[in-house]
């Protein structure tokens, strides 16, 4: 039978979890317990989304008698867009998340949240609702409002240094009892544990893919890392570059040139990802993106290549009418289709994963005929061959390091 509620005790910080937990264990529930640990490092672990963990083990803690109502976690991200994920599963409507975008706001909600107080102690804190001043903590208006009589914050510090965190809340009036507490305290240590295992899986695939871009990244978590490997990749290759930038930047700040920079990129990147392309380098003022060819290809690659090419150039004009530079810009954009290559090089343990290879050379020195022809978008002879539109002839010319003369298309009616 469960004790009466012990709303001052302390237990340990997770971080301190000493094996003690387990005398605590009500009798007749260990092996319960114990199958609950093995779930949370096993089947749960490999769950693909973090929310079906919240929600297996809060199911699982309510069929051990542990009346938890709302559980939820929040968790440190190493993201671009956001610093921190938190998610929550009630039991009447199951899981769901929210993202906590950098800035002072996030950083106002943590100091007035019951995660700033056990950060600071490292210690649970334990809270009967009903005896809690609405003021003590933003949250707790909203958790009275809800019907919640009691709530525990339980601090989870990673070893990478992150503090995150995990809460539970019952309607039991009640509340959580002596033996509730036992369980928590026994399971907690290693929900700790596998959210750590699945947040630094989570980060080192997002810092991949922002780094070094979508095929890659899979390739390399795949174990494609050693020195000298290949991978050859039939697809339209495009190259975008900014006409002018040195001497653009020549007078502005690191800041604004940076800035200057994003807002371009800004441009380019979104309608490439929206046709399939993937961008594989960004070389300064200039970006790389290849668009795969699928299996039975019959021009979708360049086509969509295309379409995310004359979109950008009408993203940066529209960019230029809204005065979003420091100055107008002008861009050049070529268009090839052949053979990119990912290639390991480097030295050491200091490896790039570059894209090598002719046509990709090719597509470059395409480029640099952008601002001698004044056409913002070339294509070539091996790229307007996918095409289905009749696209414009420009004539040959030669391109450096390149042996013979290319025939020089622009985008023409129907393209």
């Amino acid at each position: 039978m469960h004790d009466q509620p012990r709303l001052n005790s302390v237990p340990t910080p997770t971080a301190a979890a000493d094996g003690s937990e387990a005398s605590d264990i009500p009798i007749g529930l260990f092996r319960e317990c114990v199958a609950l640990r093995d779930w949370l490092l096993s089947e749960g672990a490999r769950l693909p989304e973090s929310g079906d963990l919240l929600a297996g083990m809060a199911e699982r803690l309510n069929d051990l008698g542990v009346p938890v109502d709302r559980a939820a976690t929040a968790i440190d991200a190493l993201h671009s867009d956001y610093s921190g994920v938190g998610r929550f599963w009630t039991r009447e409507d199951g899981v769901s998340f929210r993202l906590f975008p950098h800035g002072e706001a996030t950083e106002k909600a943590l100091s007035r949240s019951p995660f700033a107080h056990v950060y600071t102690t490292g210690q649970w804190l334990i809270l009967d609702l009903r005896q809690t001043p609405d003021d003590r903590f933003s949250i707790v208006p909203e958790l009275k409002a809800a019907g919640y009589t009691h709530y525990i914050t339980v601090p989870l510090f990673f070893t990478n240094g992150t503090k995150n965190g995990v809460t539970f809340a019952t309607r039991d009036p009640r509340g959580f009892r002596d033996d509730d507490l036992a369980i928590l305290r026994f399971i907690v240590p290693t929900l700790s544990a596998v959210m750590e295992m699945r947040g630094l899986n989570a980060r080192l695939d997002h810092v991949l893919r922002v780094y070094v871009g979508d095929g890659p990244h899979q390739a390399i978590l795949a174990g494609f890392i050693r020195r000298g490997q290949v991978e050859r990749i039939r697809s339209a290759i495009l190259f975008a570059d900014m006409r002018g930038y040195t001497h653009l930047t020549d007078a502005l700040t690191p800041e604004a040139s940076v800035e200057l920079l994003n807002t371009y990129f800004d441009c380019l990147v979104p309608p490439i990802e929206s046709e399939g392309g993937e961008v594989l380098k960004y070389m300064g003022d200039g970006l790389l993106a290849i668009f795969r060819e699928s299996g039975d290809d019959l021009g979708g690659a360049a086509q969509g290549a295309l379409s995310a090419a004359q979109a950008a150039l009408r993203r940066v004009e529209e960019a230029n009418r809204a005065a979003r530079f420091p100055t107008r810009i002008e861009i050049g954009i070529a268009l090839h289709h052949g053979e990119a290559a990912y290639g390991n090089v480097g030295s050491g343990a200091r490896l790039d994963f570059t894209v090598i290879g002719r046509d990709v050379n090719l597509a470059s020195r395409l480029a640099k005929l952008n601002k001698i022809l004044s056409e913002p978008l070339l294509m070539s002879k091996p790229f307007v061959d996918f095409l289905w539109g009749d696209p414009e002839l420009l004539g040959t010319h030669p391109l450096d390091g390149i042996a013979e003369e290319m025939a020089i298309y622009r985008p023409g009616k129907g393209c």
